[in-house]
This record gives C-alpha cells, structure tokens and sequence, in this order.
C-alpha cells in the first residue's frame, strides 16, 4: 500500500500532486484495491495497513491528489473511464449529485455494509441521492468550525478565550497593540471566507433555524441578521494581517503556525496540520461568542467512500467499506487524523478534541454553505467570490448577500 502525495483534508490544502496510476497493481495472488482521495499523506499508509494485516489477500493503494478542481476533475474523468478507482473519497450533499446522475456509483445498503444502518440519518443523508435517496457512500468525517489558539501567547499576554463579544475585541486590541496579528486569515483564497464568516456570524443570523427559514422561503439571505453576520468580517478586518484580501490561506497558516499570529479561524482538520508543523505549539480551541450572547459552532459531514459502479472487485470494494463504516476504523481515524470519524460511538482520545466535542452537542450548528452548494456555477461558489469582493470594499454585505439571493433563486 503507498499513499502519493499529500492534499488537504475538506477544502483543499495545497500540496504535491500524484497523477493516477492507470494499471492497478497485483501480486503474489493479491487483489488490489485503489483508493483515491484528498486526504493527508502517511496517515493513509497507516490506517489501511491494519486493514491488510487482517486481510493478507488485499492490498490497498491510495492516492492524493492536489486540490479541490483538480481532483474533481481526476475522479469524474477516471470514473467515466475504465481506469478509475475501486473506491474514491466523495463530496458530499450537492457535489456528490453529479456522479449519483451519471450513474458512476455503486449503490450501498446495511446488508452489504452492516454499519450504514447505525449511521445518524443527519450524516448519512449527505451521502445519499437527492433524487432517489439511495446511499452512494460511507461517510468518513465531520468537521467543525471554530477558532484555534495559541495558548502560550494567550498566557503571556495575560488573555483567557474570551466569553463575550467585547472581551473578544478588547483581547485582539491588545494582541495587535503588542505586534502580534490576533487572526491569521487572508481572503486570497476565496472558498475560505464561507468558513470564516460562518465561525463569527452563525449565532448573529440565528443559526439552523435562519437557514431552515430560507429553504422554505420563508427569509432571505439579505435578511438583516445574516446581513449583520457576514459583516463580522468587515467589523473584524482591522484584527487581520494587513492587506488581508491578498493573503492566501497557506500564507495564514504559516503566520500562526510561526507564532506571529494568535490565533486562527478555520476547521476541527488543522489540528492535524498545526500538530505536525508547529509542533512547540500548545493549540487551544474557542466557539466566538456575538453581541447577543453565546456563540455557535459550524459543522458539517465531510465527504464519504464511493465504490466505482465499474469496480472489477465489488466483493472486495463492499467488504472493506463494509471495514470503513466499522467503529474500528472510526477509532483508528479518530486517533490518527485529530478530527472527528463519522462512524457513531467513537469517543476521542485526544483532550483537545474531547473539549470540541462537548461544545458541538451542546452549541453546534450547521455550517450554511453546504446546504446552498446547487446551481451552476453552484451559490457557494457566487457566494465566496461576492464576500471576496466585500472584503476588498467593492461590496457591502448586503450586496453580498443579495448575491447569494439571487443565486439560490436559480434552483431553490
């Protein structure tokens, strides 16, 4: 089993690309499983190696790929093909419907996958066909969306995670004060201002219950309130690196990381990556609170395991999803990645994580953008660029958010 190359875990990370291998490899009476994904490098090696070491006939060979378009683009191109993998990472909600359509996907069911049954209807129905509701996928992670701290810079500057609004900008007045940038985050990257907006304006715009109102059209997004959300990221621009809108997402992950930054708004997934590339820093995690009171945290399922309809080794492919839904691998994915498996019953090991898990039961939300991934191009995408543009001064947030409007409009 190898792994190629490294990618992002949900929303694209940027890495050392792989280009796919058209000749699955066999030997020694051994069946070759391709897997293929956006996941981080060795951390695949490891996992899957347990899955041999128990199934000594199989060997599973996963690969990554760079980005987000890229990888779209690999997997709907191989999987129209004959030299497409037996099991692919999948997107989830809208962007799995594409392949659901063309017919790319073996359907699955609790009789072949004995864990889907045990699955929260909440995580599973990103995995289905939202025409025909069959389950195309094992769903594998849900994130959440939070702020992660330095906790060391916190200690020297005498500042403890804030529990209102105020205290929040009175601890970043202090922080900048001293030179240090209390948010790294850019807008160079545009698909990371959704995330950023949704960790501060949840609670303003009243979290599942707005986004319920405005599928049933009932509001909309230029509603005073979602309005008042998104505009958080104006509100808090003084806060971020200068010239923040030319900043690029990896470039605010290594200003924190270096500790120049404090803290950093963004997914339960750079855990991980903080974990293995700021290694001296001791990482805490926050829900910001509004100006109304107690903040919610975002999240979402994140992807799931399809099997390629074209799989010349379907009792092979099913047995290990059947393996990928099992609370084993959810431990082991729990363990491994410091992000949370979508396997039901999984506790976290990890402090850190077991902290974000009480919070998410206790104050979760769902994150919007996923639930207004239709269209084409799809509102998420009309949407990042339009706060892109809120960020640079050429839009308001109401602009912004009518933008959205008239996006979801189109298919809504």
């Amino acid at each position: 089993m190898r792994l190629a190359a490294s990618a992002a875990v949900a929303l694209a990370i940027a890495v050392t690309a792989c280009a796919p291998s058209t000749t699955p490899r066999t030997g020694g009476g051994k069946v070759t499983l391709s897997v293929w994904g956006w996941g981080p490098e060795a951390n695949y090696d490891k996992m899957f190696a347990e899955y041999e070491k128990a199934n000594p006939g199989v060997d599973v060979d996963a690969r990554s790929f760079t980005t987000a378009t890229e990888y779209d683009t690999i997997l709907s191109t191989g999987l129209a093909g004959d030299n497409g993998p037996d099991l692919a990472w999948l997107r989830a909600g809208a962007n799995l419907q594409p392949l659901v359509e063309a017919g790319r996907l073996l359907p699955l069911d609790a009789k072949d996958v004995p864990g889907l049954a045990d699955y929260d209807e909440k995580v599973l129905r990103y995995a289905k066909g939202d025409k025909d509701g069959k389950v195309y996928g094992v769903p594998f992670a849900v994130q959440t969306l939070q702020v992660i701290y330095n906790k060391k810079i916190f200690a020297d500057n005498g500042i403890t995670p804030p529990k209102t609004y105020d205290e929040m900008i009175s601890s970043a007045e202090k922080l900048k004060a001293k030179g240090i940038i209390p948010f790294a985050f850019g807008g160079k990257d545009d698909w990371m201002l959704p995330v950023v907006a949704s960790i501060f304006g949840t609670a303003r715009w009243g979290g599942d219950a707005f986004i319920a109102s405005v599928k049933a059209k009932q509001k909309k997004f230029a509603d005073p309130r979602f309005v008042a959300g998104i505009d958080q990221l104006n509100k808090l621009k003084p806060y971020f690196p200068e010239n923040a809108a030319g900043v690029s997402y990896t470039d605010a992950q290594i200003l924190f990381s270096s500790g120049k930054a404090a803290m950093f708004p963004g997914g339960l997934w750079e855990l991980n990556f903080f974990g293995e590339n700021a290694k001296g820093v001791e990482l805490g995690v926050f829900t910001p609170p509004v100006p109304e009171g107690q903040g919610l945290m975002p999240g979402f399922t994140d992807g799931s395991y399809g099997i390629n309809v074209k799989t010349k080794h379907k009792a092979e492919a099913l047995k290990f999803a059947a393996w990928l839904a099992s609370k084993n691998y959810g431990q082991l994915f729990t363990d491994t990645l410091r992000v949370f498996s979508a396997v039901p019953g999984v506790t976290p090991k990890d402090p850190l994580l077991g902290e974000v898990s009480t919070t998410f039961e206790q104050h979760g939300a769902t994150y919007f953008m996923n639930e207004f991934a239709y269209g084409n191009p799809s509102s998420a995408a009309v949407f990042s660029k339009a706060l892109q543009e809120m960020l640079l001064g050429r839009l308001t947030a109401e602009q912004a958010a009518e933008q959205l409007d008239k996006s979801v409009s189109t298919w809504l």
